[in-house]
């Protein structure tokens, strides 16, 4: 699959307690852009943040959370990032999604790198 250089990123800000049909939201969301071939997806867990109630979401000790910020990163051309749109739209309860345009410098699948011996 070739991704072209000017691309979209979709971000997804979601807590990692939110589910879709008995999953994690967060998996179901990789999972569905994989079935609909898209060019990547990753997901970040973080230590901290908070969103729209303003609740603090913490991964420390004395304040343990079970629903710690989650990002998913989404990157395509726009036309599949689009058609993605609506799927995403039904999966999500809450959460926010955003949304750049960006520039691909690389795309190509990861392998074993083998130093070439080069003597004359």
């Amino acid at each position: 699959m070739q991704l072209p250089q000017e691309a979209v990123l979709l971000r997804i800000f979601i807590g990692e307690s939110d589910r879709w049909e008995h999953q994690p939201l967060y998996e179901a969301i990789v999972l569905k852009a994989r079935q609909m071939h898209l060019a990547g997806a990753t997901v970040l867990r973080g230590p901290m943040g908070f969103g729209k109630s303003s609740r603090l979401h913490t991964a420390k000790i004395l304040r343990l959370s079970m629903d710690l910020p989650v990002v998913i990163e989404i990157v395509d051309e726009e036309t599949k990032i689009q058609s993605f749109l609506p799927v995403l739209h039904r999966m999500m309860q809450g959460g926010l999604v955003t949304w750049e345009k960006v520039k691909v410098l690389r795309y190509e699948a990861g392998g074993t790198f083998e130093a070439s011996s080069s003597e004359s």
